[in-house]
């Protein structure tokens, strides 16, 4: 069966309670950490699985982009790895993964079982009021993400979309440096994929960091992947945490959103994308829309320029999967139109459009029902098509109808 989006790595189960405080005892509060699977907390598979009952996991990584692409009517499919258990002969978080994604219409043929590592896992402590608490994720399976098995899946399914989530977050699939992930990029490229990747946000006090100028390492893993990425996509905060790890600070509050993003964008088209002869588009999101730089296979580049969203509607439940599931809408709109994107001749405002669509349909949706917004792809499409501005999600929602 043709695929449209083959998404890999980090299937991770989210658990969130107030029980969690030795997160910010091992992160810190508002910390985020990639943590030692020797360091998790020896819970039980029955204490897992009551957490679980009670409502208080979600499916992080491919779940916050995979099942809105399949809602949204298009075949996709998860390549990751997950825990051995006595759960159906997984663990108990990576039976949640697994269900919760085929429930929702997921491919998961390509799910590879680990003998011995279990489920990524990460603990959120829900702290009172708006107060963050701290973050600890243990990449576990993940850890052991194997290019060779998945390069040998993308031969086998030929999907219009590989989709690698994220840099950074796995020993093996951040070793040598980055490079190993690039190159089975450049490879997912000659078999005719069109390539997108991202990188998760690194640290729990980005402003902190941003103002301190210092490089993050875990971003100057972005060197050898971006030139071989058609598409990237990442926050502001994101963004400039990575122009002070690739390039040199600047004073993004001074010069104001438009000069910094415009000079960001600038910087990665003149080093990532000296191999002409194919399509790019990269873009910074930011709280009302996104910035686009694209470059067509004829070397000319338009942008950057800004997309800002037509459906601001509703208040925010969740602000986690925002970036993820505006990239879901976005690559589906790439994957509908596929030849238009290699010849250069999409249209990259409506493809942001979807992609905004899609994200402030799941940052809306209650917790407990976090795709439950998203139409089917046509509905969709025809409400980026048109004119309107939703500042309503009711009347959003019946626009989609």
């Amino acid at each position: 069966m043709d695929l449209d989006v083959l998404i890999l790595n980090t299937a991770v189960t989210d658990l969130r309670s107030d029980a969690f405080a030795f997160a910010d005892r091992l992160v810190g509060p508002g910390g985020l950490a990639k943590c030692r699977t020797d360091d998790m907390p020896d819970y039980s598979q029955e204490q897992y699985q009551a957490w679980i009952a009670q409502g208080l996991a979600t499916a992080g990584g491919p779940g916050n982009t995979a099942p809105l692409i399949a809602r949204a009517g298009l075949s996709v499919a998860a390549g990751v790895h997950l825990g051995r258990g006595d759960f159906g002969g997984l663990d108990a978080q990576g039976r949640f993964f697994y269900d919760t994604l085929v429930a929702n219409g997921v491919d998961m043929s390509e799910t590879v079982i680990h003998p011995s590592l279990p489920t990524g896992t990460t603990f959120i402590h829900d702290r009172p009021g708006a107060e963050r608490g701290g973050i600890a994720y243990f990449p576990n399976a993940n850890n052991d993400f194997d290019f060779a098995h998945f390069l040998e899946v993308v031969r086998r399914r030929r999907p219009k979309i590989v989709y690698y989530m994220y840099s950074g977050l796995s020993d093996r699939g951040d070793a040598d440096g980055g490079r190993d992930l690039g190159r089975f990029m450049a490879e997912c490229r000659r078999l005719g994929c069109v390539t997108i990747a991202d990188s998760h946000t690194l640290t729990g006090d980005p402003q902190g960091l941003i103002r301190s100028g210092r490089p993050v390492p875990e971003y100057a893993l972005l060197t050898p992947l971006l030139s071989e990425l058609d598409l990237f996509f990442t926050s502001s905060d994101e963004a400039r945490m990575i122009e002070n790890t690739l390039d040199r600070p600047h004073d993004w509050d001074e010069q104001g959103p438009e000069k910094s993003i415009g000079r960001f964008l600038g910087f990665l088209a003149e080093r990532f994308w000296a191999e002409g002869g194919r399509t790019r588009l990269f873009g910074v999101t930011v709280c009302d829309g996104a910035w686009h730089l694209s470059q067509g296979p004829d070397g000319n580049t338009a942008g950057p320029k800004k997309t800002t969203s037509r459906f601001m509607a509703g208040q925010v439940v969740d602000l986690v999967g925002a970036g993820d599931s505006f990239r879901a809408g976005l690559i589906s709109y790439v994957a509908r139109h596929l030849e238009a994107f290699r010849a250069g001749t999409c249209d990259f405002e409506e493809a942001i459009q979807m992609g905004n669509l899609f994200a402030s349909l799941y940052i809306k949706a209650p917790l407990d029902d976090r795709y439950g917004y998203i139409r089917p792809f046509d509905k969709m499409l025809r409400a980026v098509g048109g004119r309107g501005t939703y500042t309503d999600l009711n009347a959003l929602l019946d626009a989609l109808e």
